[in-house]
């Protein structure tokens, strides 16, 4: 049972993470719920962080192996990591500690992660089995075009406004992480599609202050990410497309797609919202990988 010191510390910290070091809503709960645990772990161990007869160190040492001897991933462990060192800098800031006890802690080296990626007739094949009779149909028609089109993550998605989308400039407006915003080109099938499901939302029930909201659920409200993942399993399955996909799947297929026709990387960086190019060259990696496979099966002594 976590302390009333703890609810507060949990609360400054979140806090910390969204104005000080402005981080997505995604990133702040996984941070926070890293630094749930490990104070619980302190507190089970019956150790106070901040006490500095406590060796700060060897608990956050054990609490590691702990997690590890559980079967966390290294990726889980590189996050939860970063998570530690989130807090003890946010505790230095805030006086209640001194020093940085993660300096000496080195995170678990991960390999680079190959997304799954939609080729563009699994692409097509999941969106053309949408049932435009069905009342959500033009709206999941709108949904997969845009993410498609846009490469947008799924709580941008589900974020996006009315007043956001601008079709006849053929650009929608982006509320990314960290509040930042861009613009990012839509294509027609995504403009027509959203100019369809708009011209039928009048006939929807939309509750007080969703009004400004472009993709509603039944009962009127903002969409939860959740529902958008249901809705895209779902839509795959009866499409045939058998792959492990979730919305993201939508984003690296855009991007992959891109680089795969010759878009220039920074382009492509600027319309995913990605703060570092390192991270979208990992599509040049995709597709590298993608062209040596093909030499390897057309090569006659593979």
């Amino acid at each position: 049972m976590k302390s009333e010191r703890h609810n507060t510390l949990l609360h400054d910290f979140r806090m910390y993470l969204r104005l000080e070091r402005s981080m997505s809503s995604n990133t702040i709960s996984s941070y926070e719920s890293d630094i749930e645990i490990f104070l619980l772990y302190c507190e089970d161990s019956g150790e106070e962080v901040g006490n500095t007869t406590s060796d700060v160190e060897s608990i956050i040492s054990s609490y590691l192996e702990k997690r590890v001897k559980d079967g966390l991933s290294k990726r889980s462990q590189a996050r939860v990591i970063s998570s530690l060192r989130a807090f003890f800098k946010f505790l230095e800031i805030e006086g209640k500690f001194d020093g940085d006890p993660t300096e000496k802690i080195e995170s678990p080296k991960v390999g680079r992660h190959i997304p799954v990626v939609l080729s563009v007739s699994e692409i097509e094949q999941i969106i053309s089995s949408v049932d435009l009779s069905l009342p959500e149909g033009h709206r999941n028609r709108a949904i997969l075009e845009v993410l498609y089109s846009c490469g947008l993550r799924v709580t941008e998605l589900v974020s996006l406004r009315i007043s956001d989308v601008f079709l006849e400039e053929s650009f929608v407006r982006v509320t990314g992480k960290g509040d930042k915003q861009r613009l990012v080109p839509i294509g027609e099938p995504a403009s027509d599609a959203i100019k369809t499901y708009i011209s039928g939302r009048g006939r929807e029930i939309v509750k007080r202050g969703n009004e400004e909201i472009l993709f509603l659920s039944r009962r009127g409200t903002k969409l939860s990410r959740e529902m958008i993942f249901i809705m895209l399993r779902k839509q795959a399955a009866i499409a045939g497309v058998l792959k492990d996909i979730s919305p993201h799947t939508f984003r690296h297929s855009f991007a992959s797609h891109l680089v795969e026709n010759g878009a220039d990387l920074r382009a492509v960086q600027e319309m995913l919202g990605h703060s570092s190019i390192l991270t979208t060259e990992i599509y040049t990696h995709l597709n590298s990988e993608r062209w040596r496979e093909g030499i390897l099966k057309a090569h006659p002594r593979r």
